[in-house]
């Protein structure tokens, strides 16, 4: 007997408290409300489209309404769906608006239940499997305190967590709306509780609701796999083992997507409203992927049902494409992040709709799950029986907790098998559904790290906890720090010790390390924790200090928080000096190693575009760290998904710059290169000056040592959209990762775009996909972020987007040093600066006589006898007496220049670059 959810409430039917007479009227009333009940209550799910149980509803409204979608929803206002309060709680919940309905959909996101107490919902329901979908709008409630500080909260289904201490803008990862999608199974007498619950640990904290979905399935969707009588195949595990996926599970859907595909709206789905995503967020390696697609041809369903997935989903697909030499030298794969320490079920969706592919051993390959081989030779025409027979095939795969990271990359890789094996040298896949498992009756997982936004506040703050301080969100830090094994740490301490008296007053100018002076240091404070930590480097603090620099860890001083604990604005020596106190929480993730990495690293590092490390404290059970105050938050701040005004072109150049110095110092301005490893936009933080500076490096590592090492071979580590494919396919590590990740900061610079965006239009969700499109096909006006629309050099533009496409090639060794970004964003920036400063009759002296006749500006480069790439400079621009700047359009007519005058340009345009006290 399984132990199932509890998810069955029968509530009481009303009695008549009147006779009356059985007329034939009443007869056929009575018959229909009996059939009624009997459809509602007894009969068991379908196995059609239709569900037997479709119930919506639109919590916080007394009356409901239709979606946009065309589906009817009920409101809990009207006793059926009324949420069940806690006898003895003062604070009922309450039905509020939400703010600014106007940019999503009405119903059911206009009104939430919130409430600072726990909450619960009985829900009608018959046996059977349900999926139980949870709808969020992460925006202000009226009465209810800061979101992003207070809306914290769990939910509970029977015996099942399925989420702790959740924070659904955290989770949102700045969408609008937020969808949480669950399967469990009701057994008959069983009831249903969903309770809301606010987390205790924070004061103020509350829970709240949009609207709450649940639709009947078939009962052998999910829970009992057709083609495995005793379970899934368990991955990794002992030969021959399989994962019972019984009634007693519950399943979190993590990702439905249609490979190849467009986006299925859930109204096209198969009857139970399920939404299947494009699957190009999640492609990483395809040199390149082929999209066949046969919208003509007739299915049949012999193998599974005809509900698996929407008919669509098997007529497109994604295969490697026919070149047999390029496909045996990669894996088609995708990379899909998922919560650490959980089990998953992946479900891969095939069908043959290819004409030539009509027997077995057409098409064989290979299948990888996380890096496990689940099969090694895949014939899709022999699982399901022929071309246009559609068939899937389900694995288990454990995702255990390397690295102490919250998640993983689950990776799917395709990879034909050998030639005597197929005739065809290729793979192909149409969909994929992957979904974490519950484990010990819990599916929560921990909150993503913030996105933090700051808003600048320049004087202390008082006791008085005023709103806007309360809101000041500042982004001193963006992730959590990963550990390293310890003899990385030995490594890694000894190698930045002796940095420190490497390159003082280099030619670069930008070496500065430092010591602090012993008179900046207070009196030791005890060390609880047995460590010994570099007090001789940086600054510490005793926990009096940081009481005093916080009035006592008073909230209106936070000004961020994350896995780890909160983040403080602080006042010390006197208030004459504004810091960042990072505070680790006794229960984070982030323990006494990534404590001490970050100290040892940090405070051996001094660089005006490295944020610096001022100190820390290990007093009294506290781990505290101390940085300074960057008043402008992150770059990305000031980018996209903001109220800050946007920035300047020239501006964004010197802020590109400013970061790429940085890095460079990192790569060869010391003993040892130092790779990044999270080289991201919320990684770059601005300071009062707008001076740009490098953050978090709890995922650096150490390049390699000597001149036999080209790489570092290490988990794949880093932020996804950021990570570079080549490091991802190989797992080899080099400082041309970092280059790759900095060019797609350049780009998210240039165009105000994330690097993806699930709620773009198809082509247009991969910025990077988008980005070289437009850029082959010389439409880069499209892409630009339209504030810089007239205000760029068209030369200035195109030296950004050579640096940019160089940056991102799919091959490391063909990518630029930092040097060599450095040395191009230099260039982009001085030629934007000879039109905006008026210094373009100058910089044309003596060059004029080599311009030749102008012709439209085509955006191709010009090359030099060595093979040297030089961007040409347009004659008007050289000859132009006014100050003016150019619009974005191909219809501006350019010139070339010839190779000599463009090297004399160059030669003139670096002159300051040569002085060895930098700009």
């Amino acid at each position: 007997m399984h132990l199932s959810l509890v998810l069955c409430f029968s509530p009481a039917m009303e009695k008549s408290s009147k006779r009356s007479n059985f007329s034939l009227q009443n007869l056929v009333f009575l018959l229909h409300l009996f059939l009624f009940f009997l459809i509602e209550y007894l009969a068991v799910p379908v196995t059609g489209d239709t569900p037997v149980q479709n119930i919506t509803i639109d919590c916080g409204s007394s009356t409901g309404g239709t979606s946009q979608d065309q589906r009817p929803w009920l409101g809990d206002g009207n006793g059926k769906f009324s949420p069940i309060e806690q006898p003895n709680n003062k604070n009922k919940s309450l039905a509020i608006p939400s703010q600014s309905p106007s940019k999503v959909d009405p119903v059911p996101y206009s009104t939430a239940r919130v409430s600072n107490s726990e909450f619960t919902y009985l829900i009608p329901l018959t046996t059977g499997p349900k999926f139980i979908r949870f709808y969020f709008y992460p925006t202000s409630y009226s009465g209810f305190g800061d979101l992003s500080n207070k809306a914290f909260f769990s939910v509970k289904a029977g015996q099942f967590t399925l989420l702790r201490n959740f924070s659904a803008v955290l989770h949102a990862r700045g969408e609008l709306t937020l969808v949480k999608e669950y399967c469990v199974n009701v057994d008959e007498g069983q009831r249903l509780n969903l309770t809301f619950i606010p987390s205790p640990d924070i004061t103020g904290s509350y829970a709240f609701i949009n609207g709450i979905e649940v639709v009947s399935m078939p009962a052998n969707l999910y829970y009992r796999a057709p083609n495995y009588e005793d379970g899934v195949p368990f991955l990794g595990q002992a030969q021959g083992k399989s994962y019972p996926l019984g009634n007693d599970t519950a399943i979190e859907l993590m990702y439905r997507v249609n490979v190849g595909g467009r986006e299925i709206s859930p109204g096209e789905d198969t009857g139970m409203f399920r939404h299947w995503i494009y699957d190009r967020d999640y492609l990483t390696i395809a040199k390149p992927s082929a999209l066949p697609v046969n919208k003509s041809i007739n299915l049949t369903f012999s193998s599974i049902p005809s509900f698996s997935a929407p008919r669509e989903l098997y007529l497109t697909a994604r295969s490697m494409g026919r070149n047999k030499t390029e496909n045996d030298n990669y894996n088609l794969t995708w990379e899909f992040p998922v919560d650490s320490v959980f089990d998953y079920l992946a479900r891969l969706h095939f069908c043959e709709f290819e004409r030539e592919i009509t027997k077995q051993s057409d098409r064989v390959f290979e299948i990888f799950l996380a890096n496990l081989t689940a099969e090694t030779e895949a014939d899709v025409i022999e699982w399901s029986g022929g071309n246009g027979f559609p068939v899937y095939r389900d694995y288990v795969v454990a995702i255990g907790n390397e690295g102490n990271q919250k998640q993983q990359n689950l990776s799917i890789a395709l990879h034909p098998s050998p030639a005597w094996r197929t005739h065809y040298s290729d793979a192909i896949l149409n969909g994929v559904e992957i979904f974490k498992l519950s484990k010990d009756l819990v599916l929560a997982g921990p909150n993503p790290d913030p996105i933090l936004i700051n808003k600048q506040g320049n004087a202390p703050p008082t006791s008085s906890k005023s709103k806007d301080d309360k809101k000041a969100v500042f982004g001193i830090v963006g992730g959590v720090i990963s550990g390293f094994v310890v003899l990385s740490l030995l490594c890694f301490f000894i190698f930045l010790r002796n940095m420190r008296v490497k390159d003082t007053g280099s030619n670069k100018g930008v070496l500065q390390l430092t010591q602090v002076s012993s008179t900046m240091k207070s009196s030791k404070p005890t060390e609880p924790r047995g460590s010994s930590l570099p007090s001789d480097l940086c600054r510490c603090f005793s926990l009096a200090e940081i009481k005093g620099a916080t009035n006592n860890f008073d909230d209106v001083f936070i000004i961020g928080f994350g896995g780890f604990g909160n983040v403080y604005k602080g006042f010390i020596d006197g208030g004459a000096t504004q810091v960042a106190i990072k505070r680790l929480n006794p229960g984070s993730q982030q323990g006494v190693h990534e404590f001490r990495t970050e100290i040892e690293m940090l405070s051996q590092l001094r660089h005006i575009h490295l944020v610096s490390l001022i100190g820390y404290c290990n007093d009294g059970g506290e781990m505290i760290l101390v940085y300074d105050y960057m008043s402008h938050g992150t770059l990305r701040d000031h980018l996209y998904n903001t109220d800050n005004p946007p920035l300047p072109w020239k501006q964004r150049l010197e802020i590109c710059l400013g970061a790429a110095i940085g890095l460079q110092y990192l790569h060869s301005g010391a003993k040892h290169t130092i790779i990044h490893r999270d080289v991201k936009t919320t990684n770059i933080l601005l300071d009062e000056k707008w001076v740009a500076k490098v953050s978090d490096f709890g995922l650096s590592r150490i390049g390699p040592t000597n001149m036999s090492q080209t790489h570092v071979s290490t988990v794949v580590k880093g932020s996804f959209g950021y990570l570079d494919p080549e490091y991802s396919r190989r797992g080899q590590l080099t400082e041309k990762s970092d280059v790759y990740s900095f060019g797609v900061v350049l780009r998210e610079i240039l165009c105000a775009r994330p690097p993806l965006s699930r709620s773009a239009e198809k082509a247009q969700i991969s910025l990077a996909q988008w980005f070289q499109q437009c850029h082959q096909n010389g439409t880069l006006d499209k892409i630009i972020d339209p504030f810089l629309k007239g205000k760029i050099v068209p030369e200035c533009l195109k030296k950004f987007t050579e640096v940019v496409m160089n940056c991102l090639d799919d091959e490391g060794t063909e990518r630029p040093s930092m040097d060599g970004v450095v040395w191009g964003l230099q260039f982009a920036l001085q030629l934007q600066e000879l039109v905006e400063e008026g210094l373009t009759e100058n910089a044309g002296a003596g060059i004029q006589g080599d311009i030749i006749a102008e012709t439209p500006y085509t955006g191709y480069e010009m090359e030099d006898d060595s093979g040297e790439v030089f961007s040409s400079i347009g004659s008007h621009v050289m000859n132009s007496k006014s100050i003016s700047t150019f619009s974005l359009t191909t219809s501006d007519e350019q010139s070339f220049m010839t190779k000599d005058s463009d090297k004399n340009l160059s030669k003139a345009v670096f002159s300051e670059i040569r002085d060895p006290q930098g700009r």
